[in-house]
């Protein structure tokens, strides 16, 4: 028989430590170890605050750690280094403190008031040799973090904890010496943020560039974001041949990272804007399901299936999988897109220090009435071509579906010495079919509807990329200090296969009536016009060392020797150099700097339609940063400078084939800052908040504006449980600068410059919990039916953002 001894608490008390818990309990586990044995190894733990303290004594020694960070607040620490037991580190870093340490035979650590140890619910448990054993029941929720850093899930927070993306080092904000943005689960369930397209808009510096109805680009610090990473993994991508990252599905995903900056230590080809990570969710030991649903403007309709848990009775097999599967319409008329998607994942602890893990992903984008380019921006007048929101310029029969399919598998295997090997390999095609017709073309003629002209194209092909990336991390001791060291090595091989395909002879393109188009022409008979196959391949080494100079000064010095060819760039020993640093102010401001140089192979091509050299250049940043209750809220100040040669610029002539033709320019001068707070600012208060700006010149003259120089973005939720227990209530505002770029105008002979206005937008939401199972939400976009366009000069079109629209969901976990 059970016996039990329950807290004396009153059931007020009862529930804010359950709210706590769950939106605060910090849990640092090493999936790659599983249970860490108990005997004496190397630390090295800065002096600090005491939640931070322990949290990296955590990650360091691989074992399961669960606390309430009010316990925590407001408390210091001395640090450790040396050699200790587990037990015996944690009696260091609680020394002096009126908390001590316990731990459940399952092998979780969590920590507690020493006076009330009494008090904690204990149970009898019964093993599978029938032994009976006293087990402590955990007053909080677990979160778990691994090589890529903390999970958010169940964090309850905006901000994350630990990361690894700039430097493969498991890092917290406050150590990372790079502007990094995240959009926790958190944040994507709270604001039902279910496309890759909705977090973006989420992210503080980043910008969204519309072509059409399937293809978006996003910019970071004046230049497009071309670098997605899988788990930290590189993959190929081309923007000119969409084929489904920017449509990827939420559902998969923990967490959304931007690192900002120029990212060649990993990646080896480094963007100058931005990386975006997107990292995957993984089992959990205790089982875990839901299922979601939702309906919302245009048709939209949406069904989520998400379950999770351990498949033998120890747990040392975890599996989740997820399905979901999306109808929606649009503003557009005519329009429609289904998206099926699944994901499936399996963790197995092939002995108490090595881990496997094995997955698979899948998603289809099927839309009806895609659009081909956006609306011409001037009419045979000249003036500006207003048409309807809901105008869509496509034939009925045009389509542009893309796919995704993923195969990925990682093995890591912790040694006795807290070294760390990890083998990650990733298996992807992104995949398109379209058959294109729209009316994009030409300057309509507001008398008469004529002047106007489809463009008509077909397009099949797909990429199929291989990647592999091995590294080993641990500790080293120099000079009487312990110091971390990453040594890796990674390959990959992407192929790219496209058949280009023309319309019939003589079929007609020419619009008489732009104004009253339903799209209601035949398709044409298409006939194979060319096939391109192209591969690319990179490999490199890489190494990066964090030195602790001192308690308070790091030093992280990293290079990469990439080599890198396509059909049109042959380039080996390229080296891609990194330094940063950091200086611990106190235990809550942190200063920091890095460098960084750029190496960016191009599509573009010039007149002669030979590919433009790579961008190369250097990247430099320098700010402050700051951590607050135990790293709950986070905060950073960043200026930046980055310095460009072989910049591609529009030169206003066509290439023999009829595309634009590009020019490389020199010189090119970037230079801005960023503010970003994010995080716990009161109890039950998250918010994601931040302000850009950023100048790009050469010779005097700015470049890249089709993205705006000054971007401000706030997204905050509370829960006001003292008047509704079970509510959240939250808002945002996103306000973008004005943007220009040179179009096409029939009344002059050269293009001229369209200028967009700047403008704001407004969301709100409404979450209640009805209980531990059942939840309602409500979401509201562009809440005052902003009308707001975006441009693509190349094309000299713009596409209408979206107007009001809604959501309603609920949520059952069971």
């Amino acid at each position: 028989m059970n016996k039990k001894k329950m807290l004396k608490r009153n059931a007020t008390t009862n529930l804010v430590l359950a709210i706590r818990s769950v939106m605060f309990g910090i849990c640092i586990a090493s999936s790659a170890v599983g249970h860490a044995e108990q005997h004496a190894q190397q630390y090295h733990v800065n002096a600090g605050s005491l939640g931070t303290a322990l949290s990296t004594f955590a990650v360091q020694s691989g074992i399961s750690l669960s606390f309430d960070p009010a316990l925590t607040q407001g408390l210091s620490s001395h640090g450790l280094n040396g050699r200790y037991g587990i037990e015996q580190g944690f009696a260091e870093l609680l020394k002096n403190t009126s908390l001590t340490i316990l731990k459940n035979p399952e092998g979780t650590w969590f920590v507690v008031k020493k006076n009330e140890v009494k008090d904690l619910a204990v149970e009898t448990v019964k093993s599978a040799q029938g032994d009976e054993t006293n087990r402590v029941v955990l007053p909080t929720i677990v979160m778990t973090a691994n090589q890529l850093g903390e999970i958010t899930e169940n964090s309850g927070s905006y901000t994350p904890g630990k990361i690894a993306t700039a430097t493969r080092l498991v890092l917290s904000p406050k150590e990372t010496p790079q502007t990094i943005s995240v959009v926790t689960r958190q944040e994507m369930d709270d604001f039902n943020l279910t496309s890759i397209d909705d977090v973006m808009n989420h992210n503080p510096g980043v910008s969204i560039v519309t072509y059409d109805s399937e293809r978006t680009e996003y910019y970071a610090r004046g230049f497009a974001i071309q670098n997605f990473q899988y788990d930290g993994i590189p993959m190929s991508y081309d923007s000119r041949f969409a084929a489904g990252n920017t449509l990827s599905d939420m559902a998969f995903y923990d967490r959304i990272e931007i690192l900002k900056g120029a990212t060649g230590l990993l990646t080896g080809v480094g963007d100058p804007g931005a990386t975006i990570n997107l990292i995957r969710k993984k089992p959990t030991k205790d089982f875990q399901g839901s299922f979601s649903a939702g309906v919302g403007s245009w048709n939209k309709y949406r069904a989520d299936l998400d379950v999770g848990g351990a498949l033998n009775e120890d747990g040392s097999i975890r599996a989740r999988g997820v399905a979901s599967y999306q109808y929606k319409e649009s503003q557009l008329d005519r329009y429609e897109r289904k998206t099926p998607a699944f994901y499936g994942v399996i963790e197995a602890d092939l002995t108490d220090r090595t881990l496997l893990t094995v997955g698979a992903d899948y998603q289809d984008n099927n839309p009806k009435g895609s659009t081909w380019g956006g609306i011409p921006i001037y009419n045979a007048k000249g003036e500006f071509n207003k048409m309807p929101r809901g105008y869509n310029n496509s034939a009925q029969w045009s389509k542009w579906e893309q796919y995704t399919r993923t195969v990925f598998s990682t093995l890591e295997h912790k040694f006795d010495n807290e070294w760390l090997v990890k083998l990650q390999l990733n298996h992807q095609i992104n995949g398109y079919d379209n058959a294109l017709g729209s009316v994009a073309g030409g300057h309509p003629n507001p008398d008469d509807g004529t002047g106007a002209s489809m463009w008509l194209g077909r397009y099949v092909g797909k990429t199929v990329s291989n990647a592999a990336d091995v590294y080993a991390t641990g500790p080293f001791q120099l000079f009487g200090r312990t110091h971390d060291l990453v040594l890796g090595s990674s390959i990959s091989e992407s192929k790219w296969k496209n058949t280009s395909y023309d319309s019939e002879a003589g079929y007609p393109d020419a619009i008489n009536d732009y104004y009253h188009w339903q799209g209601n022409v035949p398709e044409p008979q298409w006939s194979p016009m060319k096939s391109t196959t192209e591969v690319t391949k990179q490999n490199g080494l890489y190494a990066t060392a964090r030195l602790n100079i001192t308690d308070d000064l790091k030093v992280i010095l990293g290079g990469r020797v990439a080599n890198y060819k396509t059909p049109d760039v042959d380039k080996s020993g390229i080296f891609v150099p990194y330094l940063g640093m950091t200086y611990d102010l106190n235990d809550n401001f942190a200063l920091y700097t890095s460098y960084s140089t750029i190496f960016k192979p191009q599509t573009a091509k010039d007149i002669n339609e030979k590919t433009l050299d790579p961008q190369e250049g250097r990247n430099y940043e320098l700010g402050i940063k700051g951590e607050f209750y135990d790293g709950r809220l986070n905060a950073s100040l960043a200026y930046f400078q980055l310095l460009q040669d072989n910049f591609a610029v529009e030169s206003g002539e066509k290439t023999a084939s009829g595309d634009v033709a590009y020019k490389a320019i020199q010189g090119v001068k970037t230079k801005g800052y960023e503010i970003e707070v994010t995080g716990e600012i009161l109890p039950d208060w998250n918010l994601h908040a931040g302000f850009n700006h950023r100048i790009s010149k050469n010779q005097g003259e700015k470049v890249s504006t089709l993205n705006p120089e000054n971007e401000f973005t706030l997204y905050t939720s509370y829960k006001p449980n003292q008047w509704i227990e079970g509510l959240t209530l939250g808002g945002g505002v996103r306000w973008q600068d004005k943007t220009w770029g040179d179009v096409s105008n029939p009344l002059y002979s050269k293009d001229i410059k369209h200028e967009v206005s700047d403008y704001w937008l407004v969301d709100a939401m409404a979450n209640y919990t009805l209980n531990d199972q059942l939840s309602f939400s409500f979401n509201v976009n562009n809440l005052l039916d902003k009308k707001y366009y975006t441009i693509f000069s190349w094309y000299s079109t713009y596409t209408w953002g979206e107007g009001r629209n809604y959501n309603l969901g609920l949520k059952y976990k069971f």
